[in-house]
């Protein structure tokens, strides 16, 4: 089910739910915070289809189970890391303020993995945008942006990443990541930043170390 996006955003609803695929401890692998101890929540949902997504089975709500908003925070309780990544799926399919509001007011570090193709909801302290050239990005996103994460696949996709660096700050790192599936994309991408410096190259490094 789709939940309201219309909260306040000043909201502490401990009894709002959320469809949640899983939550795990573990280390972020990607972009600006690599090797950052932290605790992943993914929700379920998406409506974004990459061809390649390794989270399919994210994309449909009804099959995973409602965990409120206490629910989910009581798993938090003997977990050694304040960094909280809300993560999909398309997190920004659900309402985020009830969640991310008790996660600031307990002193958790919240941070967003979003495609940024639904309206901006949540309070966050970082944000990692990595627009789809398969959905149309949501304006309400570019203003939240912390780290810019493209996905390349072809060449087609650095004309589709130079276009969304453009709306955003200067001084945004700005991450080219391969796609896994394709050996070509690496060769791409080492090409393309050698000519680009203003890019930097992100890889997937849980899945070289085979963990979450």
């Amino acid at each position: 089910m789709l939940l309201n996006k219309n909260k306040e955003e000043n909201c502490l609803d401990l009894k709002y739910e959320y469809p949640v695929v899983e939550m795990f401890h573990s280390i972020q692998g990607e972009g600006f915070w690599c090797g950052v101890n932290a605790f992943f929540i993914r929700l379920a949902g998406c409506d974004v289809f990459c061809p390649w997504c390794d989270q399919k089975e994210t994309w449909v709500m009804k099959k995973y189970p409602l965990f409120t908003v206490e629910n989910i925070v009581n798993n938090l309780l003997n977990i050694n890391t304040k960094h909280i990544i809300i993560t999909g799926g398309e997190p920004l399919l659900h309402n985020l303020f009830p969640l991310t509001n008790v996660l600031k007011k307990q002193g958790y570090i919240t941070h967003l993995e979003t495609s940024g193709s639904h309206p901006f909801t949540g309070d966050f302290d970082w944000v990692t945008f990595s627009p789809k050239p398969y959905k149309k990005t949501d304006e309400s996103i570019y203003n939240h942006v912390g780290e810019l994460k493209v996905i390349i696949d072809n060449e087609n996709d650095f004309i589709f990443a130079e276009l969304e660096a453009s709306k955003i700050a200067d001084n945004v790192p700005k991450y080219l990541q391969p796609q896994w599936e394709n050996p070509l994309s690496k060769e791409l991408i080492f090409e393309y930043i050698l000519r680009h410096p203003q890019w930097r190259l992100s890889l997937q490094t849980h899945k070289f170390l085979g963990v979450r």
